[in-house]
């Protein structure tokens, strides 16, 4: 790939700037080049962070604090004279908001890269103003095929995809011997694309798909909807969608009498949906798109410091996006052996050509990127809710 070239600047009110854009020092001075010869560089997180997705947001920002801190203790920032210093922009979860973060995060001119966004919808319209910039992007958890599939230089991710995720779920799903199943989306590209996928494979591997139907991520009143499928009387209820929403859908199925379990994606794999849908969440299903990280040899460490630094338990976005500031840090030390700037045009396109070639032992597992920028690890999971919390399920229990 060749990376486009050109600074993209955009003025945004004080308003915007306000709500949108918030930022945090972690390590370094703000700029280029500091007095005693160390280069500072910024990295950019933007996800939800106070509407939205805020627990993946959250956990996003966490993972790639952690990750930044660590990374410029080490002998390999030290030997390289660089550090890193990490910017915040709050999207929240609106692709309008994201565009509006995005233009304001590459008005920075040290910034070389962005870990996020989270959900897909303000991703695929963040991701042209990043690679216009020349900023590379890797979101640790925007699923939709779409984003690395838009032909555009500079976009990456270390989680899987909603074309493996939904058909996993559907395989799933028939060998717990659930044969028939309505499918929801709240028409969003994340909960939408999820939803395809699972019904087309549902019904490839002879399943049988009674209904489907969308909804809106803001929606809170899903009665009407929990009666016409009460008629229907499926084995189980597929939707597509975030755990803020789908957790009230989940709990007005209960109430209107639907005894079928609610399954989802990685969107719904939160401790918020269980406390927002209460017993209801009882028997409900999520893949994810990662391995269970406190099950992975490689994650130990990282578990331990996350919990040390933030007093809570690291999430799976937590994880991929620990992965995604170490590949651009990784890759930011690689091509500063060959340029003496990385915010220069040599310096990002040599930049990007690292991004692109990167491996390396990650928290998630080994981390590389294929030519469309996807990640090589492909892992889906699956949890259900037994006694109040979110648990592994072993397909080997389920064959």
């Amino acid at each position: 790939m060749k990376l486009k070239t050109g600074a993209t600047l955009f003025a945004t009110a004080m308003l915007a700037f306000v709500l949108a854009f918030a930022l945090v020092g972690c390590g370094g001075d703000a700029n280029d080049s500091a007095a005693d010869g160390v280069t500072t560089y910024t990295i950019g997180v933007a996800s939800p962070f106070t509407q939205g997705s805020v627990a993946q947001g959250q956990d996003i920002k966490r993972g790639a604090q952690l990750a930044i801190e660590t990374f410029n203790d080490s002998d390999e920032a030290r030997d390289a004279g660089i550090q890193f210093r990490m910017v915040e922009g709050d999207d929240m979860g609106d692709p309008k908001t994201a565009v509006t973060v995005a233009n304001t995060l590459v008005s920075d001119s040290n910034l070389i890269g962005v870990v996020g966004h989270y959900n897909s919808g303000a991703s695929i319209p963040a991701s042209k103003v990043y690679s216009d910039a020349g900023v590379v992007m890797v979101s640790p958890g925007s699923t939709n095929p779409d984003l690395t599939r838009q032909g555009l230089p500079g976009v990456f991710r270390t989680c899987a995809t909603d074309d493996l995720q939904g058909p996993a779920g559907a395989q799933y799903a028939l060998d717990m011997g659930y044969t028939t199943a309505v499918v929801i989306d709240d028409s969003t590209p994340y909960g939408e694309g999820l939803a395809t996928f699972f019904a087309e494979a549902f019904e490839e591997l002879g399943g049988e798909v009674l209904m489907t139907e969308k909804t809106k991520d803001v929606d809170t009143d899903f009665n009407a909807l929990a009666t016409r499928i009460s008629a229907e009387n499926p084995d189980i209820v597929f939707y597509g969608g975030m755990y803020n929403a789908g957790a009230l859908f989940s709990k007005q199925l209960t109430d209107a009498g639907v005894a079928a379990p609610v399954m989802g994606g990685d969107g719904i794999q939160e401790q918020d949906w269980i406390d927002l849908a209460g017993d209801a969440a009882e028997g409900d299903y999520a893949t994810n798109v990662g391995a269970p990280i406190d099950s992975l040899p490689s994650a130990r460490v990282f578990v331990e410091d996350y919990e040390d630094r933030f007093g809570e338990p690291a999430g799976t976005f937590s994880a991929f996006s620990y992965d995604a500031a170490m590949a651009i840090m990784k890759a930011a030390v690689e091509a500063s052996a060959e340029v003496s700037s990385l915010t220069s045009p040599a310096g990002r396109e040599a930049l990007l050509d690292a991004l692109e070639n990167i491996r390396f032992d990650g928290v998630t597992g080994e981390i590389s990127f294929d030519e469309n920028g996807d990640t090589n690890n492909k892992i889906i999971s699956l949890y259900r809710v037994e006694d109040g919390e979110w648990v592994f399920v072993d397909p080997a229990s389920i064959q």
